[in-house]
């Protein structure tokens, strides 16, 4: 099959994304971020809505400016149909939808989750210039609103083996950002203040919630009751040692879970996925325990961590090679199963 110049749309949260992709190979991926949110220490979602309404037309046209493409010169349309804020969705979706009817073109709904997988199948994804990783393979995902441990058969059949049973690790790291009185959005703050700090000074729990499985509530719950005995936030070299270790025991967690999931299913080829892939703290780790390991290891390119739309194009793009075919009969969902 030639090289399909596919055009991907997402909008499951508050990144409004656009992006152009021929074959493998990113021409443009453009994302207006949301910059109102940050008043409020989280997404709002009906802010997050009007947002896409407004940046969705001028983020489709830098696009295809940046591609240097037309409209008539898309092969097929990808989008993403969930999970997400059902609001956000709904923008994207129905934005998708007319302009598949407009332009009479195959329109592939993708799963948000199962592209920040797939994101390893662009051309320039990988760090250290890696080839994609064969099938089958293992998925670390860890983002704002999901921690999932998944295996991966083919692009369309992915098998879920466990997830957090409560908070996802993003929302344990943004939530300890708000109790420690650091701005939104606080995974990085807590990244950057954890590279100052020196480990071993507090000690938090790696909790326990079953094999394959995470959880994080008692560890926010854990830091929560530790500044309540303080006088005072934490600060200077304090806070950053406070950091470091509520993030190293956020990576102990994960890193339980997935040596489960590797000798579980005897897999040893790890992909990291998600917005908080972006962590420079749990990279780091990974890199070093997997090598120690002798695991192969994929991490993406900080581009393609967090959420933007050659994500959705790319596994548009291995959905529809893969027989899958355009519809419009489907709907937003904010709660999506797997494939």
């Amino acid at each position: 099959m030639q090289s399909l110049l596919v055009l991907g749309i997402e909008s499951s949260c508050d990144d409004t994304s656009a992006a152009v992709l021929k074959g493998a190979t990113v021409l443009a991926n453009v994302t207006a971020n949301q910059e109102v949110h940050r008043q409020y220490g989280g997404v709002v979602p009906e802010l997050a809505s009007r947002a896409h309404m407004s940046h969705m037309l001028p983020v489709v046209h830098q696009a295809l400016a940046k591609a240097h493409c037309r409209l008539e010169d898309l092969d097929l349309i990808a989008c993403t149909r969930g999970p997400g804020l059902l609001g956000s969705l709904l923008v994207g979706t129905s934005f998708a939808k007319g302009l598949s009817l407009a332009l009479n073109l195959p329109l592939i709904d993708v799963h948000h989750m199962e592209a920040h997988v797939l994101a390893h199948f662009i051309e320039d994804a990988e760090i250290g210039g890696k080839r994609p990783p064969d099938f089958p393979f293992l998925s670390l995902t860890v983002s704002g609103g999901h921690t999932q441990l998944v295996r991966i058969y083919s692009p369309t059949r992915l098998e879920l083996l466990g997830q957090t049973l409560d908070d996802a690790a993003g929302e344990a790291f943004d939530k300890a950002a708000k109790l420690l009185g650091l701005p939104y959005p606080g995974g990085p703050e807590i990244d950057r203040l954890a590279s100052l700090g020196h480990p071993g000074n507090h000690r938090f729990p790696v909790p326990k919630a079953g094999p394959l499985h995470f959880s994080f509530s008692g560890l926010k719950t854990s830091l929560y009751q530790y500044l309540q005995k303080q006088d005072a936030i934490p600060e200077g070299q304090a806070l950053a040692d406070l950091a470091r270790d509520y993030q190293d025991a956020i990576i102990a967690t994960l890193w339980k879970g997935l040596q489960e999931a590797v000798e579980a299913t005897g897999v040893q080829r790890v992909v990291l996925a998600g917005g908080v892939s972006a962590n420079k703290g749990l990279r780091s780790f990974l890199q070093e325990a997997c090598a120690e390991k002798g695991w192969e290891l994929h991490i993406p390119k900080l581009a393609y961590c967090t959420d933007n739309a050659a994500m959705i194009a790319m596994a548009g793009l291995l959905k529809y090679k893969s027989g899958a075919k355009g519809s419009l009969d489907w709907t937003a969902q904010a709660r999506m199963p797997m494939s």
